[in-house]
């Protein structure tokens, strides 16, 4: 089949937000490159040593989002609607950079699998494997070991983002836990929850695309007893309380969701909310305040940061 590859030069702030306008036109099929991402990557020879140089050589100084669209009738138009949605993220005081959109004609061979040689097993967390399922690993005493194929969902778990919630996750989840996965991906963090013991995961995701990685994911980890997927977004499709919430989503969208977050967390309940660019971190900080949730921790890991809070018993005030 011949697809186009839509390619939009950006900062790494805007990289979701650019992400998701291309998952709303129905890319199948996402690539980000981040100089950033292997400049902060750099500095851990455990996990960039497989990865050739030669890749670094032509390099956008920003971020480069790809999407891949199939040939079609109605081609020109998303493209069109791609970039007048780019054209606009500033007034929503994202820095969007150069916002350049081009495109170029491309077969499927040439992308659906050539990401998969820079994709190798890599440790998150204190004892946690995520191994691609083309790989061979062999694992050592007391680590967890994740089985991963993204397919064409965002969630590889090599992200800062996506390490900095798995860290927060083997920190909350206990054995009673129920947890929500809100944007869930690929289901990295939902499969994490439920093997490290929650009693109940709800992942959930309006992106189709996500929902059949999510599923495909569960099953191959064996764990589908334990994770129930739901497709829409969280105030639809869910009535029930968690112990704990991870967003891996951006400042934006977070800040809409806490609006609701409370009436989803238990009394002293944890929000674990990442995608977070440094500078926007006062900001969520600031919303999350504002509606009654306690910070209790910030880390920041490269260009990142993850926000963590709880959901304070207001009956002992």
């Amino acid at each position: 089949m011949e697809w186009i590859e839509i390619s939009i030069k950006t900062t790494t702030e805007a990289v979701e937000a650019v992400s998701n306008i291309l998952y709303d036109a129905g890319v199948a099929g996402l690539v980000i490159e981040d100089p950033k991402d292997f400049i902060f990557m750099d500095n851990d020879e455990n996990s960039w040593d497989y990865v050739d140089e030669s890749i670094f050589a032509n390099l956008y100084e920003g971020a480069i989002v790809k999407g891949y669209l199939p040939q079609a009738p109605d081609l020109v138009d998303k493209i069109e609607l791609i970039r007048q949605a780019v054209d606009v993220l500033p007034e929503y005081g994202l820095d969007v950079g150069l916002g350049e959109v081009t495109t170029l004609e491309v077969r499927e061979e040439d992308w659906s699998h050539s990401w998969k040689k820079y994709y190798k097993p890599t440790q998150i967390g204190k004892n946690i494997i995520i191994k691609p399922t083309w790989e061979k690993y062999d694992k050592s005493s007391g680590e967890m070991v994740i089985e991963m194929d993204p397919g064409m969902a965002f969630g590889t778990g090599t992200h800062e983002t996506t390490m900095m919630c798995v860290m927060e996750l083997e920190n909350h989840v206990k054995n009673y836990s129920t947890v929500f996965d809100i944007g869930c991906g690929s289901g990295i963090l939902a499969i994490t929850a439920a093997k490290l013991g929650a009693e109940k995961v709800i992942a959930v995701d309006i992106d189709e695309v996500a929902i059949e990685a999510t599923n495909n994911n569960v099953k191959l980890n064996h764990i589908a007893d334990k994770i129930d997927i739901r497709k829409g977004n969280l105030m639809e499709v869910v009535t029930e309380k968690a112990d704990v919430i991870v967003a891996n989503i951006i400042a934006e969208v977070i800040m809409i969701l806490s609006k609701d977050i409370k009436k989803f967390l238990k009394t002293n309940g944890t929000f674990i909310a990442s995608g977070i660019i440094l500078d926007k971190i006062d900001v969520v900080k600031e919303n999350l305040l504002s509606i009654g949730l306690d910070i209790i921790k910030i880390e920041t890991m490269g260009e990142w940061a993850v926000v963590v809070s709880k959901l304070k018993d207001e009956s002992h005030e």
